[in-house]
């Protein structure tokens, strides 16, 4: 059985949720310093500072003999990475919660690092409210609200 092919809810586009998610991938990329730990977190630490976000703390770790993956965890929640230097392609996923982050600004800016020739952005919208408030009518961490 495919877990992952199965879905017994499609959200509208338009749907309150609890944030959204960017899944971008950077093809093609014709920087030189595509392998380089430092270059790529302080690219990264770069995007988030771009998007407005608080940054809380920074993991990077390359891998032997060649990748990087790493996170820039954020107050409003994450931006990360993987790299694939041998195919000049980067795998990015900045996460926020709400709609107050320049997302966009992140995402340009990271492409124009990496010198990508092209990119793919999917904005997945995540935490459908429809679902959430119908599954936990009696949740403690959630504030009482008039609407009930």
């Amino acid at each position: 059985m495919n877990h992952f092919a199965e879905a017994n809810h499609v959200a509208s586009a338009v749907a309150p949720a609890l944030g959204n998610q960017f899944i971008v991938d950077l093809y093609d990329c014709g920087c030189e310093r595509f392998d380089d730990l430092e270059w790529v977190e302080g690219v990264m630490v770069e995007a988030a500072q771009r998007a407005q976000a608080t940054i809380v703390d920074v993991v990077f770790h390359k891998f032997s003999p060649i990748g990087i993956s790493g996170i820039v965890v954020i107050s409003e929640s994450h931006l990360a990475i993987h790299t694939w230097p041998e195919y000049r392609y980067a795998a990015i996923d900045v996460f926020t919660c709400g709609e107050i982050l320049d997302c966009e600004a992140a995402i340009a800016h990271l492409g124009a690092a990496f010198g990508a020739r092209q990119r793919s952005v999917v904005k997945v919208a995540r935490g459908a409210m429809e679902i959430i408030k119908r599954r936990t009518p009696s949740n403690p961490y959630l504030a009482p609200t008039s609407a009930g």
